[in-house]
């Protein structure tokens, strides 16, 4: 959708000087690596400063049990705790893990700066950082890159280095924590000009929206930065943008076409494969808004940093949606700021609509945020992997907000309680078993291999709770997979899946416990009279009253509410199913909230409204985008398939998507999984290691190394959740109010300078270049006049759109009904009252008008003919027809004529077998055609006339010729019997030669009877 103007910076693209050595080829590194006797232990690690010594090992002791609980806060003996990260690395582990350099820790659940170098584990300032930057340049020497940021007003600016000269394999990065305004930042760029005019001094290079950050393959590090964007949504005042372009800079010294031309084949490879995964397709990010996080968990964290007396939270990104968290690796070790610089990105979905509600403006937004933990293509990832992540993770949230104010700030400077915003989440992933698809056949869906057995579901025990820690409880699962099957398929998973619920709920407390319901929604959809989408209503109506959703607002003013638990929507590919599901899950929810903000009084809104409508329009693009990550098509069944809506017309597209499925699923997912697994960092090319092309399976790269089982503590098999994950959620005491220092400033700035960044006062802009005036509106799906019958057009976005005046076409058994039609009598007088025009059936004939079946019929329609003020066609001279224009064959073809000459040579043509006569005469009657009678003539007929009817049958034949005739139609005594007259017949030479001992059918020179022939 167009949301607005792609923001694009200008590049200048100079070369570099000198070039710069890099190290061998990998082959050759390979061969000359010396062989490890042993992995090192993951407690000997390594520590990297820019500017200092690289390899200084610090020997650390043993650190006690890490908890396998994503909560810092729980200790390591709760019962949901697990063991040590293994003392050996798994298989196809990175550079660093089996150097020993880093473990897993806490970092691939929470981004934060206190994990960073520098970061002791407590915020540093309470104040929040001044002057965010939202625009970069890059300039380089032949030495350094040079990286300046600037703030929202482009008058504030800050500085980093990138050294060029690092030895391969490392990065040396320095952040200068100076504020500059323009007339110093451009006195400490002349002066570094200066210091290198005699290399070429400073040169600019891009002008680029952000930076994504570093990343390495076999030689130098790559930088790598956003270079256009487009806005994608607004919440709160902080703008959304989705990544429309991208540019690798490679840090190496001299030209980098030249290192492009040197560089070696495996680095070329890697290349390749990295350029298989799109990042301008469905990548987003936000200067100032937390996108990882859902809105309710924004609001708790800014209100609870409140409370303890800072200013704003400091940045703790959902690792588990931050798709560049491997890029950002080199700059967390090295900045002590990394997020002033790099721009965490999610990947799936978002978007944005207006809703008109008599003058009331309602924002619709829904983000989709898939997982980085066990992502790839559709039958590469099924199930779960060991470590508690499905496939096709994605959280889905939806986000209705009334614009009355633009903030999450209530008026009085009331913080983050703002009442005008709510949320709702909620939750797809596959079954959380160990289960498999073997593609390598054609056959378009095949068997379901149920690989591992687990009669402790432990794997499925990380996944739940996480799910707990994530939303808390209840987890209301709804499994949509068949149960029925000819040929048992995905059913295979419906009893495993069943009981591993109930062992897991074995442990729960009664309250809290999984909520299991089972649906086999395929068969409700063929079964005739079946209503999928009335069993899915009753379904969301108790979701949603265990669940609940969010509503900002203030104990006293707006009664604010939190949701507790989360819907946990599967079938087999979580694609067309669970969109569907989770659209009705989500429209029961939208109602929901449109009433909590005032703005609608029932209960549910009814489907082919305004409201709905866009609504639908949006969750279907949701599904197309996700559907395609993960299936390589678009959504093969819609809500319109599950509605019964143009049912005939969508089965070609159904049919078209299905086939784009096989075949990116047989041919292209293998490209794209090696994308996935070198951009997250699943595979990191190490000396001694194959490379990503040489491994027979990516098994290893997402599952735990198997060797350092027996040195993991296991899990309790009964306490296998964390106690604190079920604890109800509840809102944070109201903030305190902030005191006003300059009477000019509302007061809120200092918190959340949303005002700069959503209005830019200080800018010149254009009304096209405005976010909110090219955004989609409810208005395009209001039809362009009203219906004429309407005395008075109804624009309430809740009102149905169905024309009352035609029949709604529900399903493909339900037909129209067929226009009126009057039977009447010739003799009898038309009435010349006019019909009344609210009919839609056929109009009932009273008993006096209905005609004897004797008369001639007429018929006559009783709605009225359409009245056209176009002007008559004069019909063209059809003899010029060889000189007409193509406009000229258009108008005819719309308006034909008949000529009089055609017309009187039609009449004649059907008024000719009307005047026969019934009775033959030997005179020609009066009115006899006579044309008709000169054509019988014409064509022979004369010789009729002299015909002797009192001659007999034979006359003229010879007796000879009789004879023959009488003795072939003449009835044999035997007629299948031959005799030796019939001998001498043609018919009969097969028959003679068989006599004669020679076979019926065709022989071969070969067989015996030919030979015996000869």
């Amino acid at each position: 959708m167009d949301h607005g103007p792609v923001d694009a910076g200008p590049s200048g693209d100079s070369e570099y000087d000198d070039p710069t050595a890099r190290p061998d080829s990998p082959e050759h590194a390979r061969l000359d690596a010396p062989r490890r006797s042993g992995f090192r232990s993951a407690s000997e690690r390594r520590s990297t400063t820019p500017g200092g010594p690289e390899g200084v090992k610090a020997q650390e002791s043993r650190e006690t049990l890490r908890s396998r609980s994503r909560h810092p806060s729980v200790s390591s003996q709760s019962a949901g705790s697990y063991g040590d990260t293994p003392a050996f690395p798994r298989v196809g582990a990175t550079a660093e893990e089996i150097n020993g350099e880093i473990c897993v820790d806490d970092r691939d659940i929470h981004l934060t700066e206190t994990m960073t170098r520098g970061g002791d584990g407590a915020p540093e300032d309470t104040e929040q950082r001044p002057h965010r930057m939202f625009k970069f340049t890059l300039y380089e020497t032949n030495a350094r890159y040079w990286i300046t940021g600037a703030d929202i007003t482009d008058r504030y600016f800050r500085l980093l280095r990138i050294d060029r000269t690092s030895p391969p394999g490392q990065i040396m990065l320095f952040e200068d924590e100076t504020i500059y305004e323009r007339r110093e930042m451009n006195e400490v760029l002349a002066s570094i000009h200066e210091g290198n005019r005699t290399t070429g001094g400073l040169r600019l290079k891009y002008n680029f929206w952000g930076l994504l950050g570093f990343i390495r393959f076999t030689e130098a590090y790559y930088m790598l930065i956003i270079t256009k964007r487009q806005q994608t949504a607004t919440i709160g005042g902080h703008y959304v943008y989705q990544i429309e372009g991208t540019e690798m800079v490679p840090l190496t010294t001299g030209a980098s076409s030249r290192f492009l031309r040197d560089r070696n084949p495996e680095e070329a490879r890697f290349l390749g494969i990295l350029a298989n995964l799109d990042l301008t397709k469905s990548f987003y990010f936000s200067y100032s808004y937390d996108i990882t996080h859902s809105l309710q968990e924004n609001i708790i964290r800014n209100r609870q940093a409140l409370n303890e007396g800072q200013h704003t939270a400091s940045p703790d990104f959902n690792a588990m949606f931050v798709w560049n968290h491997h890029l950002l690796k080199p700059a967390m070790s090295a900045l002590k700021h990394p997020f002033d610089w790099c721009l965490p990105i999610i990947h799936g979905f978002i978007d944005q609509a207006a809703l008109d509600i008599f003058g009331r403006s309602v924002y619709i937004t829904i983000i989709g945020r898939r997982s980085r933990f066990f992502a790839g293509a559709r039958f590469l990832k099924r199930g779960i992997n060991d470590l508690g992540y499905v496939a096709n993770d994605v959280e889905t949230e939806q986000i209705v907000a009334e614009k009355l104010t633009t903030s999450f700030h209530a008026p009085g400077r009331r913080l983050y309680s703002n009442p005008t915003y709510t949320s709702y989440v909620h939750h797809r992933g596959s079954i959380p078993l160990y289960w498999t698809q073997d593609n390598s056949g054609v056959t378009p869906k095949p068997d379901i291999d149920l690989s591992l057995s687990d009669p402790f579901y432990q794997p499925a025990a990380l996944h739940f709770d996480n799910l707990f820690e994530r939303y808390g409880c209840p987890v209301y699962v709804l499994n949509l997979i068949k149960a029925r099957e000819r040929t048992p398929r995905e059913s295979k998973l419906l009893g495993e899946f069943e009981n591993c619920v109930k062992y897991l709920n074995q442990s729960l407390p009664a309250d809290k416990k999984i909520m299991y319901k089972a649906f086999d929604m395929s068969r409700a959809s063929k079964t005739r009279g079946g209503d999928v989408i009335g069993s899915l209503e009753v379904i969301a109506d108790d979701i949603l009253n265990s669940t609940g959703f969010f509503h900002n607002g203030e104990t006293g003013y707006d009664e604010p509410q939190v949701q507790n638990g989360v819907a946990r929507v599967n079938c087999v590919d979580c694609l067309d199913r669970t969109n569907a599901a989770q659209f009705v899950i989500g429209k029961r929810a939208f109602a929901l909230q449109l009433r909590a903000l005032g703005v609608f009084e029932g209960e549910d809104v009814d489907y082919d409204t305004d409201a709905v409508n866009i609504f639908t329009h949006m969750f279907h693009d949701h599904g197309d985008t996700i559907a395609v990550q993960y299936g390589g098509s678009h959504l093969v069944n819609t809500m319109a398939t599950y509605r019964k809506l143009n049912h005939w017309q969508s089965q070609s597209r159904d049919m078209v998507e299905s086939f784009k499925r096989y075949y990116h699923n047989s041919f292209l997912d293998s490209q794209r999984q090696e994308a996935y697994n070198l951009f997250l960092g699943n595979y990191i090319w190490a000396q001694g290691q194959p490379m990503l092309w040489d491994l027979t399976t990516d098994y290893y790269l997402h599952h735990s190394d198997p060797r350092a089982w027996l040195e993991r503590t296991r899990r309790n098999y009964i306490y296998w959740y964390t106690p604190e994950f079920l604890e109800r959620r509840v809102m944070p005491p109201r903030p305190p109010t902030p005191p006003v220092k300059d009477p000019k400033d509302d007061g809120v700035s200092e918190y959340d300078d949303y005002w700069t960044e959503c209005y830019r006062p200080a800018a010149l802009s254009s009304l096209v270049k405005v976010y909110s005036y090219r955004m989609n509106a409810a208005n395009r799906f209001l039809p362009e006049k009203p219906h004429p019958r309407d005395s008075k057009y109804d624009f309430s976005p809740f009102k149905p759109r169905l024309d009352p005046h035609r029949q709604a076409l529900e399903s493909p058994e339900k037909k129209p009904h067929r226009k009126g039609v009057k039977i009447v009598d010739p003799q009898e007088e038309h009435p010349n009252t006019p019909l009344p025009p609210s009919e839609d059936g056929p109009r009932p004939v009273p008993a006096e008008e209905k005609p004897g079946i004797l008369r001639e019929s007429t018929f006559e329609r009783t709605d009225k003919p359409i009245e056209t003020s176009e002007k008559p066609v004069k019909p063209a001279d059809k003899a010029q027809m060889h000189l007409w224009t193509l406009n000229q064959f258009h108008t005819q073809s719309l308006h034909p004529s008949v000529s009089d000459a055609e017309a009187r040579e039609y009449d004649k043509y059907v008024a000719h077998p009307l005047n026969l006569p019934l009775v033959v005469s030997s005179e020609l009657p009066s009115d006899a055609n006579l044309d008709y009678v000169e054509y019988i003539h014409r064509a022979g007929g004369g010789d009729f006339d002299e015909f002797d009817q009192e001659d007999g049958f034979a006359a003229g034949i010879s007796e000879q010729d009789i004879s023959h005739f009488w003795d072939f139609i003449g009835e044999k005594v035997d007629p299948l019997a031959v005799t030796e007259e019939d001998g001498t017949k043609k018919r009969y030479k097969a028959y003679r030669q068989w006599l004669r001992g020679k076979s019926l059918f065709k022989q071969s020179k070969v067989d015996p009877e030919y030979k015996a022939g000869l």
